[in-house]
């Protein structure tokens, strides 16, 4: 799935689209609401009513990271690259480690 490059390298070139302050802001607030809605619709299944959380999280996550790009100047990679649809998590993990 990653092809010839290292989690390393999608982290890095996830990195060069997400230098602006509030584009990064927007994404560490977002990304994380988008990660815990996904568990949260499978949750929905058997809990009643958890489907209402689950979109606003999905939805406002979504808004967010689009909204940080209108500050970037630069579209979201993965209008290139399907792929960095699951870059961006552990572009997150590595952020809040200190690492991108």
């Amino acid at each position: 799935m990653l092809g010839d490059r290292s989690w390393d390298e999608w982290i890095a070139q996830y990195s060069l689209s997400h230098r602006n302050g509030i584009n990064r802001a927007c994404h560490t607030l977002g990304i994380p609401m988008i990660a815990v809605s996904i568990p949260l619709f499978v949750a929905a299944i058997f809990v009643t009513g958890l489907w209402k959380p689950a979109l606003a999280l999905f939805v406002i996550g979504w808004a967010l990271q689009f909204v940080g790009h209108i500050f970037e100047g630069k579209p979201p990679e993965f209008f290139s690259d399907w792929r960095f649809l699951f870059v961006g998590l552990r572009w997150w993990f590595a952020k809040i480690r200190g690492k991108a």
